[in-house]
Formats: structure tokens, C-alpha cells, sequence
């Protein structure tokens, strides 16, 4: 999963370049929350660590942006992480179902502020 989020990230960096979209002030907040949240799941407990919610994707069939294909391929492996979390027990993480909350609302709110940019 890491190697796969690694070249996420890296994907979407060289998109960010070629379609010369600016980053705001909230990269830096969304940075600083997901480090966050990665390292207070870890300190929790391996299934806690395992129990990251997933933003889901909207009307991907319709859409034809360029980047499409690597939307779908990053929501597949998305997919697969939740697959795996959920084969490592994280329903069972202490405060899962609090943790999986805030985490969809924190998507949720993310994804609203930057619509309205």
C-alpha cells in the first residue's frame, strides 16, 4: 500500500504541473492531517492503522477529464486498501466507528471547501 500511495502522490504532483493548477493554503492543512491522522492511527493499533475511511468518487462513468483513467485506477486501489483493512480486523480498532466518522466528515468538508475555491 505505501508504493501505491507513494506514486499517488506522484501522479498527482505531475498533474498539478501540466494542468498548472495553483495549490492553496489547504494543501498544507491536508498535508499536515493526513501525516496526522496516519500517525495517530499507527500509535493506536495495527487494526486502527488499518481503519482509514475512503473518500468515494462520483459520477466517474460520465466524466470525460483527461484524468479519468488515473481516477479510476486510484479509486480501484483505494478499494483494495479498504479490502485489506477490513481483512486485518480494523472494525475492531478502538474507537473505530468514531475514527471512520471523522474521517468521512473531514473528506466531506475538505472536498466542499475546495469546490468553492
Amino acid at each position: 500500500m505505501w508504493d501505491q500511495e507513494r506514486k499517488h502522490l506522484a501522479v498527482m504532483n505531475k498533474l498539478q504541473i501540466q494542468n498548472q493548477v495553483r495549490r492553496t493554503v489547504l494543501w498544507e492543512v491536508a498535508k499536515v492531517a493526513s501525516f496526522g491522522l496516519g500517525a495517530v492511527t499507527a500509535l493506536m493499533a495495527k487494526e486502527a492503522a488499518m481503519a482509514y475511511g475512503h473518500c468515494q468518487l462520483k459520477d466517474l462513468q460520465e466524466s470525460t477529464h483527461p484524468s479519468i483513467d488515473v481516477i479510476r485506477e486510484f479509486r480501484d486501489d483505494e478499494l483494495e486498501h479498504l479490502d485489506t483493512a477490513v481483512e486485518h480486523n480494523s472494525q475492531r480498532a478502538p474507537r473505530h466507528a468514531l475514527l471512520s466518522s471523522e474521517v468521512g466528515m473531514g473528506c466531506k468538508v475538505a472536498i466542499e471547501l475546495y469546490m468553492r475555491m
